[in-house]
C-alpha cells in the first residue's frame, strides 16, 4: 500500500507548523557581513573567527578541514 500526502504551503508556513525559529534576521546579518568582506570593509581575521565559531566542531573542525585541504593540495601529480 502506498499513501501520498501533499502539503501546499510556503517554506515560512512549514517552518511555523514544525515550530522552527525564524532565522531571517541572522541570515540577513550574515549576508551583510559577507558582502562587506567582499567589498574590503571587514577584516579577514573577523571572517576567519566567524567561520571557526559557526563551523562544525568549532576550531577543531576548522583545523581538521585546513589539514585535509593542505594534504590534498600538497600532493604532486606523481
Amino acid at each position: 500500500m502506498k499513501i501520498n500526502v501533499e502539503f501546499d504551503c510556503t517554506p515560512e508556513e512549514a517552518r511555523r507548523v514544525v515550530g522552527l525559529p525564524d532565522l531571517t534576521p541572522l541570515h540577513d546579518k550574515y549576508i551583510s557581513t559577507m558582502m562587506n568582506a567582499m567589498d574590503g570593509k571587514a577584516a579577514p581575521e573577523m571572517i576567519e573567527q566567524m567561520m571557526k565559531t559557526w563551523g562544525p566542531m568549532g576550531e577543531a573542525g576548522f583545523a581538521m578541514f585546513r589539514k585535509l585541504f593542505e594534504a590534498g593540495t600538497s600532493k604532486t601529480g606523481g
